[in-house]
């Protein structure tokens, strides 16, 4: 397969994506032996390059393992517009909370986010979960076997992150706030 071929393949698949592309993906939707994963890693970065022009609609990014089609943040309300979406879902204050334990502390309990909020989470975790956002990773080996909790992939995409650990050391971020007050 050419290279034009190859970035012309890449470009419709992550246009038809319905989540992230990995490159093991393309890989085995091209198969073929001839095209290497460096290769196919090298046509995602050239795309990518090439969609960070001033005047571009379209934005590639690396989340969650793999790469997604996104748009400029300046576009989302032509966007809104277009496709009659009048308000946008935001997850509430104990929402926030609850991913930021998960997120900083997974695996963790119910009983522990508990701990931490001062106040019953369990509300907060159902829905939480029906949106994708958490998922259950096992039990705790102690007295009542609590569920543990993570975060999910759709935590990853919903964020923009391509892994839980880039997210900020909130111990960093209170002393850089510290800073900037003193």
């Amino acid at each position: 397969m050419d290279k034009d071929t190859l970035t012309a393949v890449v470009e419709a698949i992550l246009l038809t994506a319905s989540g992230p592309v990995t490159v093991p993906a393309v890989m085995e939707a091209i198969d073929d032996r001839k095209v290497g994963e460096d290769e196919v890693a090298a046509i995602f970065e050239a795309i990518g390059e090439n969609l960070e022009r001033p005047d571009s609609g379209l934005r590639l990014e690396k989340v969650a393992g793999g790469w997604r089609c996104t748009t400029p943040p300046n576009l989302d309300p032509y966007l809104r517009s277009f496709h009659g979406i009048a308000a946008r879902q935001r997850l509430s204050q104990a929402a926030l909370e609850v991913l930021a334990i998960v997120a900083h502390r997974q695996p963790v309990t119910l009983p522990e986010m508990n701990f931490i909020r001062g106040t019953n989470s369990a509300s907060v975790v159902r829905t939480l979960l029906d949106r994708g956002l958490l998922r259950m990773a096992g039990r705790k080996k102690v007295v009542g076997k609590p569920f543990l909790y993570r975060t999910s992939k759709d935590f990853l995409v919903h964020f923009g992150l391509e892994r839980a650990e880039d997210l900020p050391d909130p111990e960093e971020m209170l002393k850089d706030e510290t800073a900037t007050v003193e």
